[in-house]
């Protein structure tokens, strides 16, 4: 057998050591870094329309949001819309980790939790439902606040479904990287969705002030969230 002697030049050698290119004329230089997929534009783009589709479109959460608007001040709904949109990424982080999978092993917790979230969503429409129409006293009743906005995520099936399904589509595995990048993105798109049920309540308050009309729209309200209950037993 014969052996072949490597024939590299030290530019070459300096080149493969440090990751550099020679220029037609011979000089060296460094080539530029590429980033990783997980932080480009073409992620983030899709990950930013997904968090907006899912946060902004009609649940339990966004509904108490649109009732907290027509009864209380926009500063008490927007604290619950903090804690929802806190609770939620938490929740989302946990998911990323391997939260819903560990729950899926545990049957018994998984139906603890969907139980829970049953009987929270039907007293929020009891209480909705047998609203009076007219709007409370300052200090008079207590609005749900932060503790249970980030509570009321933690027992939304549809939060649950959004992390799961967007972890899935947009993350690989394990990539803790990835998963706190989408949950970034969550935070102000998700406050800024929630806030706009908000900000539809409170119009509703200002411009039709009948509380016949404000019944009609708290019933509504309250029909909506026990269907969601529905979907939450069948499912």
């Amino acid at each position: 057998m014969t052996s072949k002697s490597l024939d590299i030049s030290i530019p070459a050698a300096i080149s493969i050591l440090f990751n550099t290119k020679t220029d037609v004329q011979g000089r060296l230089y460094l080539q530029p870094e590429r980033r990783t997929p997980s932080m480009s534009l073409s992620l983030i783009l899709p990950m930013s329309a997904f968090a907006l589709a899912t946060s902004i479109s009609p649940g339990p959460v966004n509904l108490v949001c649109l009732g907290s608007g027509t009864r209380y001040p926009v500063s008490r709904g927007l604290t619950f819309v903090t804690g929802a949109t806190v609770g939620f990424t938490a929740l989302f982080i946990a998911v990323g980790l391997g939260l819903y999978s560990l729950l899926t092993m545990v049957p018994v917790a998984e139906e603890l939790l969907r139980w829970g979230g049953v009987a929270f969503l039907l007293y929020l429409s009891v209480k909705l439902a047998l609203d009076s129409g007219h709007l409370p006293d300052e200090g008079a009743e207590k609005a749900p606040g932060f503790g249970t906005g980030a509570l009321m995520q933690w027992l939304n099936p549809k939060a649950w479904l959004a992390s799961a399904s967007g972890i899935g589509a947009y993350t690989s595995a394990n990539d803790l990287q990835q998963i706190l990048l989408f949950a970034l993105l969550y935070l102000p798109i998700c406050w800024l969705s929630l806030a706009c049920w908000v900000y539809a309540g409170a119009f509703l308050r200002r411009y039709v002030q009948r509380p016949v009309v404000l019944v009609t729209v708290n019933r509504t309200l309250a029909l909506l969230l026990a269907v969601s209950c529905l979907y939450l037993v069948i499912g």
